[in-house]
């Protein structure tokens, strides 16, 4: 692994970011035959292919498997420039997966200081998001260095620490429960009834169900709002139940714009931080690592 050149591990990393060659090779400030000419010598000296050319492109299994060793080339280099007081690439980024969630509550404080820190040294970080549950799959295929997952179990060469849970509440809006649930919701409505659903992959409104009823595999009335802030307002202004975090929603219960249904239901999801695991002393990733354990602490208790 050491005979591969590291402007060509560049190369690939740009192209999956990218998924094209014209915008690699903007990124890179090289040109697009050079961009092509890396990536073919890469593909010879592993004699396969490591990439799909299609529209977007795609990396192939042993695409994905050079994908994670570059990223984890360009963490350490910017971890060894950081130590030696070097200044960082311009162009170096480090990459997370974290859940939409996480996000809108208390991932952005909880790495202020370090995202702060790089706009004096700079480096970057750059935030993936997708649903929790496959948060894991970016790690794995080497698009990410770590990831906010609900699976608890590490990858070979990576670690995973316990972040805490983070608690789902089923909430409408007052005028909302007035005109459309004045009896509450109940398991004879509750198929009637329209729910907020973040996207096709968020099973928490089954889950409540389940948990309320005891309905298994429940058919709802799906309205769907691909964004958490947007998901909650659309509650607020009563497009129909949603399940939420309930530290997402809590200063709106508080002033009255939502009311929590049956809050001794919920839906538990417990957090995980995983990380591919860098020798370098005092790792970037290991810092984030440590701000996102202390900010889940902080937020989820």
């Amino acid at each position: 692994m050491n005979d591969f050149d590291p402007a060509a591990l560049d190369c690939l990393a740009a192209l999956a970011d990218e998924q094209g060659f014209e915008r690699a090779a903007q990124r890179l400030s090289i040109t697009q035959s050079a961009v092509s000419q890396r990536l073919r010598s890469l593909e010879s000296q592993v004699g396969q292919p490591l990439v799909v050319r299609s529209r977007p492109l795609r990396l192939t299994e042993a695409g994905k498997v050079l994908l994670r060793f570059a990223r984890q080339l360009q963490a350490l280099r910017v971890d060894v420039a950081r130590e030696l007081g070097e200044r960082v690439a311009p162009q170096s980024r480090l990459a997370i997966a974290v859940n939409a969630d996480s996000l809108a509550t208390w991932v952005l404080p909880a790495l202020d200081a370090l995202v702060q820190r790089g706009l004096r040294e700079g480096y970057g970080l750059e935030i993936v998001v997708d649903d929790q549950d496959f948060t894991h799959d970016s790690l794995r295929q080497g698009a990410v260095l770590g990831c906010v997952s609900t699976v608890a179990e590490a990858l070979q060469g990576c670690r995973v620490q316990a972040l805490g849970v983070m608690r789902y509440v089923a909430v409408a809006s007052p005028g909302f429960l007035a005109a459309q649930l004045p009896d509450g919701l109940h398991a004879g409505n509750f198929a009637d009834t329209p729910f907020l659903v973040f996207n096709r992959k968020d099973d928490s409104q089954q889950q409540w169900i389940a948990q309320a009823f005891g309905v298994r595999a429940p058919r709802l009335r799906e309205r769907f709002v691909p964004s958490s802030e947007a998901y909650v307002a659309a509650a607020v202004m009563g497009w129909g139940v949603g399940v939420a975090p309930e530290i997402q929603v809590r200063p709106l219960v508080e002033v009255g714009q939502l009311a929590i249904l049956r809050p001794e239901v919920g839906v538990d999801v417990a957090l995980y931080w995983h990380q591919w695991q860098l020798q370098a002393r005092g790792a970037l990733l290991d810092q984030i690592g440590l701000a996102l354990a202390e900010g889940a602490r902080k937020a989820l208790g």
